[in-house]
């Protein structure tokens, strides 16, 4: 029998824009978190149980979404995904759980942007397994009862101070904050990233874009793939710390990871406001920058690198911002508080 020769046009290739661990030894960080859910995970599994309801929080990029994907392969279950704003009406959860089998996970990422509406339905669906649909209105309203299968509700979001007390309390299997990685834990990941994308790279490349990262293994990711298209393009067979700074300088990202987004921000606190204090929607009308794009993109790294301080008359820039800028700090910043 004579083979076919193999179309190269044909075979299967990559989908680099998926590097999300597969296995759970291949979860790299968020140790405390990891090991709590192990534990959650074997003790529902000894009695053969589905895990209790999970809500993941922390800010965007640290891996709530992969958690959930990893514990639905544990666990053998078949999880389907939805959004807080996908979710507008009673009808569109009620066909989400209705839907689902025994042992199923439903996965509802930015939970925090549901309506207060769905919230009540969800309510009893968590605690009770069942789901209360309201038919007709006025005096003839009738409440139909439907039971559900047993199931797990993870939930993700970035804002958990959205979300209400009553909802946050049925997540009876535990509620976990993601933290930002070190920089050791990036590198792993961007080693990992870089032999699956099977780009060359050494150790000082990886420490730089992990140095560059925001301790956050999406911005790693997405850091490593644009070096790694400008090593192609520039035809580098390695990609090297001068390839690699050459690359990120055409991002405009700086040695602390910093985005001229960001320093605009900075530049705007020490420049337009004498270092501050500023309220965050004068800085927002000031950098044509949502008031919401701040606090949610841009304020955490730059809170976490001390760079930024909030203070209850507005954000200040600190020291390190203006050594970081090149620019003269003030002789006293307490002064502006007074």
């Amino acid at each position: 029998m004579s083979s076919t020769p193999k179309n190269k046009d044909s075979e299967p290739k990559f989908l680099d824009n998926t590097l999300r661990p597969s296995k759970w030894d291949e979860y790299i960080g968020q140790r405390g978190v990891k090991n709590n859910l192990r534990i959650l995970l074997d003790a529902a599994g000894g009695r053969k149980q589905p895990p209790e309801h999970l809500l993941f929080y922390g800010p965007p990029g640290l891996g709530k979404t992969t958690l959930a994907h990893l514990i639905a392969q544990e666990t053998r279950s078949q999880m389907k995904v939805t959004s807080g704003p996908a979710i507008e009406k009673i009808g569109d959860l009620a066909s989400l759980l209705t839907n689902l089998s025994p042992g199923d996970i439903l996965f509802i990422d930015e939970i925090h942007r549901l309506s207060k509406v769905i919230e009540e339905v969800l309510y009893p669906a968590m605690e009770n397994g069942s789901l209360d649909i309201i038919i007709g209105k006025g005096p003839s309203a009738r409440t139909i009862q439907l039971e559900l299968p047993p199931f797990t509700l993870i939930a993700a979001t970035t804002r958990i101070a959205l979300l209400s007390s009553p909802l946050r309390s049925r997540f009876s299997g535990g509620v976990f904050r993601l933290e930002f990685y070190s920089e050791e834990e990036i590198q792993q990941i961007l080693k990992r990233s870089a032999g699956l994308l099977k780009t060359n790279i050494n150790a000082d490349a990886l420490a730089e874009i992990a140095q560059r990262s925001r301790y956050t293994p999406r911005t790693a990711n997405y850091l490593l793939k644009r070096c790694r298209d400008f090593g192609q393009v520039n035809k580098k067979r390695e990609l090297t710390k001068e390839i690699v700074e050459e690359a990120l300088s055409l991002l405009e990202i700086d040695a602390r990871g910093l985005t001229s987004s960001d320093r605009k921000i900075l530049e705007s606190i020490i420049m337009k406001f004498n270092g501050g204090p500023v309220g965050v929607n004068t800085l927002s009308a000031a950098t044509s920058e949502e008031s919401a794009t701040i606090e949610e993109v841009y304020e955490p790294y730059l809170l976490q690198i001390g760079m930024l301080e909030r203070t209850p008359r507005g954000r200040m820039a600190t020291k390190a911002a203006y050594e970081h800028l090149g620019l003269p700090p003030p002789q006293d910043p307490q002064e502006r508080l007074l």
